[in-house]
């Protein structure tokens, strides 16, 4: 008996000591957590990004979880050096667009407010630039030359012109482009600037242009959604609108499935769609564009940014910030006013429990998308 009682103990002793090894691998070991945190995490399931996003937004205050969802611009065409200095000091924003200057100055922008984002306890910028094929030349001076969008005939030539980009925005510290343009090419505000003259490269070009800029680090944007290419004004200086079919819609899917990381709104209405009528406001103010369209239908699930905030098509739509975060926007671009758009977003923030959702939601989206540009540790 007692032989067999050591016997039955000994196993007993092996089997534990073989299953807890099992638990320990099994902790230790699962795909998820040996998968790296970067571009390509963003759009997985990632425990461990996960927590990192929660431990990140827990340390921040509810101004300082305002300010991520604004964007300011800076540069000639943009706020000054010293009025972004405020904005940081005050825990306004949480990032810039470097709009029209050289290359040397915006690269001594970046390290300069990197510098006062860890002083005064910001999370760091994400930095953007319409470094579109067509624009890039006059947005960023002394960046290399490249072709024109409307120019490029093969895939291989959008890659080597993503990579020329992509490389001058790194030397910069710029992390956000704002490019591709994908809509079709009849409007004259867009259409030298995508790939719409044959519409049969728009979905291979942009994708192939969003792959190159997406591997080396740079998040790339679809613009302008639900696309602008088919009305026939400009919405810098008016409200624009698509009357029934959103017919460049399909530009879309194929680009979201691949995996590109943001999408640009449009200030364009849409009437005479009994589905995705915006009743006369701009998209980026409408409900029905941006979360049942782009968000629910599209399932899209990168960052939403506003095309500029201060042009005609949207300026004079009462409390325009606060509507376009409610609509379902992640990124408020070039306020008319910062201080104004931050002002009336955390007095709804603060008084509106369902809004309140909205914006922690997209600040957790930005600060997920910073800890995958790997500036955010």
């Amino acid at each position: 008996m007692r032989i067999l009682f050591c016997i039955i103990f000994f196993q007993l002793i092996i089997f534990g000591a073989l299953a807890q090894q099992s638990a320990i691998r099994i902790e230790a070991d699962p795909v998820e957590r040996l998968a790296p945190i970067n571009l390509d995490a963003f759009l997985t399931e990632h425990s461990m990004l996960d927590q990192k996003v929660d431990s990140v937004f827990s340390g921040l205050t509810d101004q300082q979880i305002v300010a991520q969802l604004i964007m300011p611009a800076a540069g000639r065409l943009g706020l000054s050096e010293d009025s972004i200095r405020a904005l940081i000091n005050d825990h306004q924003i949480g990032g810039v667009l470097l709009l029209n200057g050289t290359k040397d100055q915006f690269t001594y922008w970046v390290k300069k407010y990197e510098q006062l984002n860890e002083k005064v306890g910001n999370l760091p910028f994400l930095y953007s630039a319409d470094a579109e094929p067509s624009l890039v030349n006059r947005k960023i001076t002394g960046s290399a030359i490249v072709p024109k969008a409307n120019t490029l005939t093969t895939e291989q030539e959008v890659i080597d012109v993503a990579k020329s980009i992509s490389n001058d925005l790194n030397d910069i510290g710029i992390n956000y482009n704002f490019s591709p343009v994908v809509d079709m090419s009849p409007n004259k505000t867009v259409g030298y600037r995508g790939f719409g003259n044959d519409p049969a490269n728009i979905i291979p070009f942009s994708n192939a242009f969003i792959q190159q800029s997406q591997q080396q680090n740079i998040i790339a944007t679809a613009k302008h959604f639900p696309g602008h290419g088919l009305v026939t004004g400009d919405t810098h200086k008016s409200l624009q609108t698509i009357n029934g079919e959103l017919k460049e819609i399909g530009n879309y899917p194929a680009l979201i499935e691949k995996g590109v990381l943001s999408i640009m709104v449009a200030h364009i209405a849409v009437q005479n769609n009994k589905k995705y009528n915006t009743n006369g406001l701009p998209a980026t103010t409408s409900k029905v564009i941006v979360t049942e369209l782009l968000r629910d239908s599209l399932q899209f699930k990168g960052l939403i940014v506003t095309d500029a905030m201060n042009m005609g098509g949207v300026v004079n739509v009462p409390n325009a910030s606060v509507k376009a975060i409610d609509a379902g926007c992640d990124i408020l671009l070039m306020p008319k006013d910062t201080r104004l758009a931050h002002r009336q977003i955390l007095k709804e923030y603060t008084e509106n429990e369902i809004f309140k959702q909205k914006v922690e939601t997209a600040a957790k989206r930005i600060i997920r998308m910073k800890l995958c540009l790997g500036i955010l540790e």
